[in-house]
């Protein structure tokens, strides 16, 4: 129960219906706030709790100064959580691990559950490995099933083990989509009361939701975690960074081209760990879909969240889309009852202003590496003839994913591995990583580049298809042409308008180019249901552009490989061909290892690029192709008109459709219920499986913590520089054969081929153990001259150059504690959860650093790590610390007595001493750090209940 200091309970009738709220009007100042920070506020008033939650910490908040740099720490309490099936899989391998340790400790297992509601979606282990047939779904999923088998037994058990834990089956659709679709309520209700819904997601673009009003953005599983469980997120209160729209869009532009001109201006504002909100009277021009469109790509502009209000367009998408007319009226009436409602002539309180006339937009691609390089469509050609050279030149290599730190990982049927996708892999926190600038174009090692007498780089080749076709292939040909992603396929207008596109070139005789790829991934079975309505899917297939599944595909690099006489022309030449997807990164070895250059275009632009087979073209103002008749077809010949796509759209899409298809969405096809699934409240743990495995977490733990302990003894297993980010220390992409990761599997039976990527493997920490502060490109400092997982091992005489996970062994089997010394802003960038993780797992007991990023430095704490903070302009070199010192760490056990200690005492055998800041900043921290990591607290709690 609230504390209720601001005497904000009350009564919000709706029909017949009476629901308790928390009044914002009761809370001074209030209604200058933006929308978003609004929501924010009403979740502290209902969530008071006078410890981790204060008076104080409201008054903070409603008297926000806009102008202020971010300091003051709040606790943020989502209503809700969701999860897809790469990051999901460990929170519920944690939670299974939580009912093993309450019944060992003779509780009920039973009373493990999440807290807050929990959805996992199965979206990111489709491959699209067969494209261009008719039976391109059913195939690709077939082949999911059989990699991913262990771990759909196990989420489908996790599905009938606990209550508020859903899952959406493979083949359904992408977790944004389905967010938006069905899963969002905008007003939650539980136990009588209405609030606003919001949620933390383990996905980075769990901010499509916000073009609903709905407060929410990525995180990681930690994080996620402890959310599931109950407990709150630590965040400063953000600058919020309020952008005007003004007019309409123009004849011919999309929501895609809206919304790369957004994170153009965006990513050069510089809104990283901001709120962006959208205001003005243009708000009301935007359709839901394109607002859906623009809050999905806040993580390529940076920012934590990018927000809509809710106004009488969220009515109409939620009326659309299946809600019921009770949850119609209580969000209207909660909207307007709490000041959430828009307002298109109100200017809130912002940090920052900018403006955008829509009328300004013109049609654009991005690329060929960031999402925040728009190109005027009319320019691509040009652009793409600047950009080339830098991908041909003599020296630049190809294959590795700089991002990882690793090279492309192999998977069978030569298919490449998704980069991970958390927000636990995203990038709220700092710019996108440059995937292997100077280094990796993303294909193979390059040699001098021929030229034609333009002086542009060429070097054809040529190629025989299996069916005897002969063709040319040089640089900028389009070897993917991918619909795909919930950025783009969440958005009915571009869809259809890819799809007459798509029906007016099969009229006229056109056909994709035989190198290309084609392949269509909706985000929802809504989208292949109004294909069918209107009559459009077999102008689709008969282009290449058959369905090959529900899922993320080509835009996590999922995209299968490319045929194999493309791919060996591609390689034996060198040649530098694209991609071109609309979905949200483009990054450098994210789309496809023999694919240096991608680009993001609207869906009817995905088609047109496939029809014209090349970047080296300006589509604009030359013909794309030849139609039957021997006359060129430009694409103004081919581009639907706008009224063309509302008339299909309005008559094809209705609400029954979504009703149809979101009516069993937890059920599952056959092929999911047929699954032999373990039963009962605890799962049956194969100790076989190579994917998901009980971890240690609750080894030997009691009903009682015991008392926090000094550290005495303790050895340096990685002494580290400025700007260590949680990419450089959480297992991610490829796992190398020679590595402790795949010496593992190998010792267990599994083929090279069959490795799959640390992030399929995250249900098994004893892969993700060995693959902690393994990154090719972590150079730690007590191992001089080498790069990548490797330290000193001094348990054995001289020290040797050991993997850091076989020293952590020998350590550990030794009783020897371990610290990690590093420098400015350490764990910065993603957040992933087995950043942590892994770093406890390895026998890691504290963290000195000079600073921290702010949730790395949180998930430390919920590990059961010590955070600690050198003095004020002292570093570890200026202390003279080499790493081979012997570390003592005093004054921690001041935690016993129920306070946390602003210093403690660190002192070495080579005379060294000094105070360390201690950097557990809430009571709620506290508590989780004398419990042994967060979700011993949360046991013990539930134990006493």
């Amino acid at each position: 129960m609230s504390a209720n200091s601001f005497d904000a309970r009350s009564t919000l009738q709706v029909g017949d219906e009476s629901y308790e709220i928390f009044r914002l009007d009761k809370v001074e100042g209030s209604a200058r706030l933006p929308y978003s920070l609004k929501v924010l506020l009403e979740n502290l008033l209902r969530t008071e709790d006078g410890a981790n939650i204060t008076a104080d910490h409201i008054r903070a908040l409603s008297g926000w100064d806009p102008g202020a740099r971010p300091s003051q720490e709040i606790q943020f309490t989502p209503a809700r959580v969701i999860m897809q099936d790469f990051t999901g899989v460990p929170c519920a391998v944690d939670l299974a691990t939580m009912r093993e340790a309450v019944k060992e400790l003779g509780g009920d297992p039973a009373r493990i559950n999440p807290l807050a509601p929990a959805e996992l979606v199965i979206d990111h282990s489709v491959i699209a490995d067969v494209f261009g047939a008719p039976d391109a779904f059913k195939r690709n999923v077939e082949l999911e099933y059989d990699r991913n088998r262990e771990r759909y037994q196990f989420l489908r058990w996790g599905q009938t083990a606990f209550d508020e834990f859903k899952v959406v089956p493979p083949g359904t659709g992408i977790v944004h989509q389905v967010n938006i679709e069905h899963l969002a309520r905008v007003v939650m209700v539980r136990d009588g009361r209405a609030y606003p819904d919001t949620l933390v997601g383990t996905d980075s673009h769990t901010t499509m939701v916000n073009g609903l009003g709905v407060l929410g953005w990525g995180v990681g599983g930690i994080e996620a975690e402890a959310a599931m469980l109950g407990q709150p997120v630590s965040m400063l209160i953000p600058r919020v960074v309020g952008f005007k729209l003004t007019g309409e869009l123009p004849t011919g532009t999309t929501a895609t081209d809206l919304v790369l001109t957004i994170t153009e201006m965006l990513r050069e504002h510089g809104v990283v760990g901001k709120f962006v909100e959208f205001y003005g009277e243009g708000v009301s021009a935007v359709p839901l879909a394109n607002r859906a469109t623009i809050g999905n790509m806040s993580p390529e502009f940076g920012s934590t969240a990018a927000i809509f209000p809710i106004d009488g367009e969220t009515i109409t998408y939620l009326k659309l889309t299946g809600r019921t007319e009770q949850q119609l009226a209580l969000v209207e009436a909660y909207a307007k009852e709490q000041g959430l409602w828009l307002d298109p002539a109100a200017e809130p309180a912002f940090s920052e202003h900018l403006e955008l006339d829509l009328s300004t937009v013109v049609p654009s691609i991005a690329g060929p590496k960031r999402p925040q390089d728009r190109i005027a469509l009319s320019e691509a050609k040009r652009q793409f003839r600047a950009d080339l050279p830098n991908y041909v030149a003599a020296g630049v290599t190809g294959g590795e994913d700089r991002r990882a730190g690793v090279p492309q990982q192999e998977q069978p049927h030569g298919v490449t591995s998704p980069v991970d996708e958390a927000s636990a892999e995203s990038f709220p926190a700092s710019d996108p990583p440059a995937y292997g600038n100077g280094e990796n174009g993303g294909g193979a090692p390059q040699h001098s580049a021929a030229s034609t007498a333009d002086g542009r780089p060429s070097n054809p080749a040529r190629v025989t298809a299996p069916d005897g076709t002969e063709y040319e292939l040089d640089h900028g040909a389009v070897a993917i042409a991918a619909i795909t992603s919930c950025t783009n396929t969440s958005n009915p207008y571009v869809m259809v308008g890819a799809a007459l596109l798509a029906k007016k070139a099969v009229e006229r005789g056109l056909t994709r180019r035989p190198w290309v790829k084609t392949t269509l991934a909706p985000g929802s079975k809504v989208v292949m249901d109004y294909y069918d309505r209107a009559g459009l899917t077999p102008y689709l297939d008969k282009l290449g552009f058959n369905l090959v599944g529900y899922g993320c595909t080509t835009c996590i690099g999922n995209s299968g490989p490319l045929p194999e006489e493309v791919s060996r022309a591609v390689n034996d030449n060198d040649l530098a061909v694209t991609a071109v997807l609309s979905g949200n990164r483009n990054f450098e070895g994210r789309i496809n290892p023999d694919v240096k250059m991608n680009y993001l275009a609207s869906p009817p632009l995905v088609v047109a690029y496939a029809i014209a087979g090349s970047m080296d073209i300006d589509i604009t103002s030359e013909p794309l192709a030849t139609d039957s008749e021997g006359e060129p077809v430009y694409l103004r010949d081919i581009w639907p008109s706008e009224q063309e796509v509302e008339e299909v759209v309005a008559s094809t899409i209705g609400q029954e459709m979504f009703n149809t298809s979101y009516a069993d969405v937890f059920a599952g096809d056959a092929q999911w219920q047929a699954l032999p699934v373990p039963t009962g409240d605890t799962f049956e743990w194969d100790p076989e499986s190579t994917y998901v495995r009980k971890p240690p977490y609750f080894e030997g733990m009691g009903t009682e913590p015991e008392p926090v302990q000094d550290i005495s003894g303790a050895r340096v297993l990685a002494k580290l520089g400025d700007s260590v980010t949680t990419d450089h220390i959480s297992p991610a992409g490829a796992i190398k054969a020679d590595t402790p990761a795949g010496k593992y599997l190998t010792e267990h039976g599994v083929q090279r081929r069959d490795f799959n990527s640390y992030g399929s493997r995250r249900g098994n920490h004893e892969v993700m153990i060995r693959g902690t502060f393994a990154n090719i490109r972590l150079r730690n400092q007590i191992a001089p001259g080498t790069e990548g997982g490797y330290t000193r091992d001094f348990t054995v005489e001289g020290g040797p150059v050991s993997f850091i996970y076989d020293a952590s062994q020998n350590y550990q089997a030794a009783g020897i504690p371990l610290v990690v010394l590093a420098g400015k802003e350490y764990g910065s960038g993603s957040s992933r959860d087995w950043a942590a993780k892994g770093t406890a797992l390895l026998g890691v007991r504290a963290v000195i650093a000079e600073s921290y990023e702010r949730i790395h430095r949180s998930n430390l704490i919920g590990m059961g790590v010590l955070p600690l903070q050198f003095p004020e302009g002292q570093t570890a070199q200026s202390l003279g610390l080499t790493g081979e010192e012997a570390f003592s760490i005093s004054g921690i056990t001041a935690l016993n007595e129920g306070g946390v200690p602003r210093t403690v005492k660190v002192t070495t055998d080579t005379g060294v001493e000094f105070d360390a800041v201690v950097r557990i900043d809430t009571p709620g921290e506290a508590d989780y750090y004398r419990n042994g990591g967060i979700m011993q607290y949360v046991l013990r709690s539930l134990l006493r209940k």
